[in-house]
């Protein structure tokens, strides 16, 4: 245990985080993802639910400034601009962490495939169905500086 770190982030969660470069990009899954077949670096955390594992990663994750989306969901086949309750819960949480762009939302082919060249995925015990996230690293300025670089 860590002061100031959440439980939930363990030391191979803690690793992959800060060894994430500008712009790399962690999938956060349900329980249904095919975590283990599209993951290059799979951390598994079933006992979590999707919205506590993303409160706790954006407890230390800097979201991207740079560029207009930070944050990508998975649509609903056949509905994609259904915005399920999960989703809303995720959006509450980034509003709480300071993000104000959209979260772009992706079919469920084209979130696959996203999450393939994903640094890593995190796959947690969610039940509900669409409680995917996908969040796009962002950097921490220098002390003292403006976001020029």
């Amino acid at each position: 245990m860590l002061k100031g770190i959440d439980p939930l982030l363990g030391p191979e969660l803690l690793a992959i985080l800060r060894a994430m470069g500008h712009a790399d990009e962690i999938a956060i899954v349900d329980a249904n993802f095919p975590a283990a077949a599209n993951a290059r670096r799979l951390v598994r955390a079933e006992g979590a639910s999707a919205t506590r594992m993303v409160q706790a990663i954006l407890s230390v994750l800097p979201l991207e400034q740079f560029e207009p989306v930070a944050a990508f969901r998975m649509e609903v086949d056949g509905a994609p601009n259904e915005l399920p309750p999960v989703i809303g819960e995720l959006e509450a949480l980034l509003r709480a962490a300071g993000y104000q762009g959209p979260i772009g939302a992706l079919g469920r082919f084209e979130y696959y495939e996203r999450t393939r060249s994903a640094y890593a995925i995190v796959s947690t015990g969610e039940r509900r169905y669409w409680g995917n996230l996908i969040l796009k690293k962002g950097a921490i300025p220098p002390e003292n500086a403006d976001r020029g670089g």
